[in-house]
């Protein structure tokens, strides 16, 4: 990738996909953590002689301590954002149905440690409204200097870039 390329505003995915990949990753996540949430259960009855504990934990009326729920929601939330920009390489289920990605500024694509920052940010309170702002990144994004483009205006402005470095350029053939 050629270092003088930048990702520029204009390439930013709008807010309405900003909100959409919100929404739509939002629901996946959840249905991922109530899915596991079953399974994990579902075996333990199937294989266990007491039960108690899950019982004591999904019927018990008292909420499981405020403090504990905070850290384990964070903690799952921190790592089922990184493992889905991870594992999708920057193009969530989100991303995939809006057409926009993660890049970073040089339009390469980010590595294991920028998922991490992007996943660890989005654990700051009210962060889900931070890419409301004029610029419409977010502090997961600015905080781990990633950006989310429109893929169709960034691989035109790619091309566009890449055809101009090779002006000038002797064919040899």
């Amino acid at each position: 990738m050629n270092n003088s390329f930048t990702v520029t505003p204009d390439l930013y995915a709008s807010k309405g996909n900003r909100f959409a990949n919100y929404i739509i990753d939002g629901i996946l996540i959840r249905v991922i953590i109530f899915g596991a949430a079953f399974v994990v259960s579902s075996v333990y009855y199937y294989f266990a002689d007491d039960t108690s504990v899950v019982d004591d934990f999904i019927y018990k009326e008292e909420p499981i301590n405020p403090f504990l729920d905070i850290l384990l929601t964070a903690f799952i939330t921190v790592l089922l954002y990184f493992l889905l920009e991870l594992l999708t390489k920057g193009r969530s289920v989100g991303k995939y149905v809006t057409k926009t990605k993660i890049v970073l500024e040089d339009g390469s694509q980010p590595k294991a440690v920028d998922y991490l920052k992007r996943s660890f940010s989005r654990i700051i309170p009210f962060e889900p409204f931070s890419f409301l702002g004029d610029e419409g990144r977010g502090w997961h994004d600015t905080i781990s200097k990633t950006y989310v483009v429109d893929i169709e205006k960034f691989e035109s402005k790619m091309k566009s870039h890449d055809e101009l470095d090779q002006i000038g350029v002797a064919q040899i053939g």
